[in-house]
């Protein structure tokens, strides 16, 4: 059975499926909720009718705001493009490195299909789930108020537990 994981937030539940050919964003993803790094973490980016982020410990503290989407483990996951950015889809984010490293804790979910992200000469980013629960909190969450850098004005804090061992 895939590893399935609820992300509980402020604004309700999105149940979330991990690909298995993508084990090694799997296997990490299963390992920080093991880990309860992800609880109270913010959902810290939002952008209407493209996606919502999360997954930067720094996003606990509201005065690190400013820094809020630079934090993470001080580790990369190595690419593996497999499935396409389509609307409640779960992916990696990344910084701009050469390699198209993933980020070794942040993610976002597809809000509407991004297919121009899959392309790895230009983008490339690694899609390891999808939604299969509560995409209409995904939604709900990409269209709160926000400020400059699509931070939610009120905070959206998530927890997250595995429905599935792995």
């Amino acid at each position: 059975m895939p590893l399935q994981f609820v992300i509980e937030t402020t604004l309700g539940n999105i149940t979330v499926e991990l690909f298995d050919d993508t084990p090694q964003h799997r296997d990490n993803f299963a390992k920080l909720v093991a880990e309860k790094y992800y609880d109270g973490v913010r959902f810290h980016r939002v952008i209407k009718d493209f996606m919502i982020q999360g997954g930067d410990p720094l996003s606990r503290d509201e005065s690190k705001r400013m820094m809020h989407g630079t934090g993470g483990p001080d580790y990369r996951i190595p690419a593996e493009f497999k499935h396409a950015n389509k609307r409640g889809t779960l992916a990696a984010a990344r910084d701009g490195n050469p390699q198209k490293a993933s980020s070794g804790s942040q993610f976002y979910i597809n809000v509407k299909d991004n297919l121009f992200l899959d392309d790895p000469r230009q983008a490339g980013y690694t899609v390891f789930g999808k939604v299969v629960d509560g995409m209409d909190v995904a939604d709900k969450i990409s269209v709160v108020p926000k400020d400059a850098r699509d931070n939610p004005t009120t905070p959206i804090t998530m927890t997250i537990r595995a429905v599935t061992k792995a």
